[in-house]
């Protein structure tokens, strides 16, 4: 096992009824791959461009070294990969690029959450973000921070729905949005 890992406790293993959350492994990284691209034709279909990279082969996020990191997180259901999220310890460029220079060490980012289409309907988003703040605990993170396209009215509403709360606008049209929780004992 790569000793670069993200250290982290699931303290909950199940998100919804028969759907139970893993840290993705190298052998995860087609599914999860595939997953967001079935993601991106999904937005793409809706008149979305958010993820269109995805669909030419570019991954902005760099989902495989993420895979190798730990910081993926899937949500399986008899198998099936239902969903999944990143969740950074530690800030990308393009963290910084957004939230500043200052306050990222006892940060958590989320990014790339994901919903299989088959699960579509189901509330599986609001359960994935009610795991990353109860489900899920990181040594001296004491809080996720998340960033969505401001343009995009369902998006935000379903952050602020979840509890988190908006921090503001980036010039660059990204909502900030960023939840507390209780450090890792």
């Amino acid at each position: 096992m790569n000793m670069n890992i993200t250290k982290c406790t699931i303290t909950k293993e199940e998100v919804q009824p028969g759907i139970r959350a893993y840290q993705a492994e190298p052998a995860d990284k087609e599914a999860v791959s595939a997953l967001m691209v079935q993601a991106a034709a999904w937005l793409q279909g809706k008149g979305s461009k958010q993820w269109h990279e995805l669909l030419v082969g570019e991954d902005r996020h760099g989902v495989s070294a993420a895979v190798d990191r730990g910081d993926v997180f899937i949500f399986k259901q008899e198998g099936v990969i239902a969903g999944m999220v990143i969740l950074q310890q530690h800030a990308s460029a393009w963290d910084y690029s957004l939230w500043g220079e200052e306050g990222h060490e006892s940060a958590v980012y989320l990014h790339r959450l994901a919903i299989n289409r088959e699960f579509g309907g189901r509330q599986l988003g609001n359960a994935i973000l009610r795991w990353a703040e109860n489900g899920i605990r990181f040594p001296g993170k004491d809080r996720i921070r998340l960033d969505c396209i401001a343009s995009v009215p369902a998006l935000n509403r379903l952050y602020s729905g979840a509890g988190f709360d908006y921090i503001g606008q980036t010039e660059t049209g990204y909502n900030l949005y960023e939840k507390m929780q209780p450090p890792m004992q």
